[in-house]
């Protein structure tokens, strides 16, 4: 139907505004929030729990959701999980460090595995102490990556966000106590 002829059947016409509105907002919400503040809207701390290895202060970890966050679904829903430094260390030590993580929750074939290395050590900066990496799990998405309440950029990957994330929620988490610790705060948790 070409233009003139909607302009004689003003419902058509009407339905094509309607969803030419539509459309920007999608684009919009699809887009990562510039910055944390916009990302977490609504969310509150949860959970905090600190990362202690072979006796040293690695880093503070809060969980950041909405009332009512079930652990045991954490992958279907949007959080963020914040790590602030106390020590300073290489973006690239942090991304293999992850992987590392990630692959002892699951399989990953070795070509995934180097995308997301690439990706994450493309984006996770050195940092220093008293430095805050924010990670934001966007179900159906990926995640999104913040420094100091910045936006770094994301991982539009669902399977990687679910994987990174489950490093500290996951029951099969290298650090059980720390995920008891961080979850202990979430009203009627119950872990599997």
């Amino acid at each position: 139907m070409k233009l003139p002829a909607l302009r004689s059947h003003p419902a058509a016409f009407l339905l094509l505004l309607a969803s030419l509105a539509w459309l920007p907002a999608v684009a919009q919400t699809a887009a990562p929030e510039p910055t944390l503040s916009a990302a977490l809207q609504n969310k509150t701390a949860v959970g905090k729990a600190r990362l202690r290895y072979w006796g040293f202060d690695v880093y503070d970890a809060s969980l950041w959701a909405l009332p009512g966050f079930d652990i045991r679904q954490f992958e279907s829903q949007r959080f963020g999980l914040e790590l602030a430094y106390l020590r300073d260390f290489k973006g690239t030590d942090i991304a293999e460090r992850s992987i590392d993580e990630m692959k002892d929750l699951a399989t990953i074939e070795p070509a995934q595995a180097t995308r997301w290395t690439q990706a994450m050590s493309s984006l996770f900066p050195d940092v220093k102490r008293g430095d805050r990496i924010t990670g934001v799990h966007v179900p159906g998405s990926g995640a999104r990556f913040y420094l100091n309440g910045k936006l770094l950029g994301e991982v539009a990957d669902d399977a990687f966000s679910r994987l990174f994330f489950g490093i500290w929620l996951s029951p099969k988490t290298s650090q059980p106590r720390m995920r008891e610790t961080l979850i202990q705060g979430i009203g009627g948790a119950r872990t599997p």
